[in-house]
């Protein structure tokens, strides 16, 4: 994980806030993936929706990604966990990449550490950030 300052809309801060202090609903498993979102929330720069760069990663922001070991790309869509389905491609912000991966701009590196070990990703394009489209709802 990156030490970077990370950017977080209002909204989407007040939503995940929620959602950590909805943690006893939570399987015991994803109580280390709420801490960890917890630490990456704690460090991040407060934006206004209509004043985040449109290069960032926002909840339900649609994003390519590469893995710097493999070369390998893959797209996400950052999700909250109730919409999470990884068969269309749909993150939820408590899976490592997930929580690695909100905040962070275009052409960052990010390391993170998943149950397999170490992966190094890099933001390549936000193929949809719902602030720069003008959906403030999403």
């Amino acid at each position: 994980m990156g030490k970077r300052k990370i950017y977080i809309t209002k909204f989407d801060m007040r939503r995940l806030t929620d959602l950590l202090t909805s943690s006893d609903k939570f399987h015991v498993l994803d109580q280390k993936h709420l801490e960890e979102l917890a630490k990456e929330l704690k460090r991040s720069k407060l934006v206004e929706p209509k004043d985040v760069p449109a290069d960032v990663v926002t909840m339900n922001s649609r994003v390519r990604v590469r893995d710097m070991d493999s070369d390998e790309e893959m797209i996400y869509t950052l999700v909250f966990p109730r919409d999470a389905d990884i068969t269309q491609n749909k993150i939820s912000i408590l899976a490592p990449i997930g929580t690695a991966m909100i905040g962070y701009r275009v052409g960052d590196t990010i390391t993170w550490k998943v149950p397999a070990g170490m992966v190094r990703i890099r933001i390549e394009e936000i193929l949809y950030q719902p602030e720069a489209a003008g959906d403030f709802h999403l």
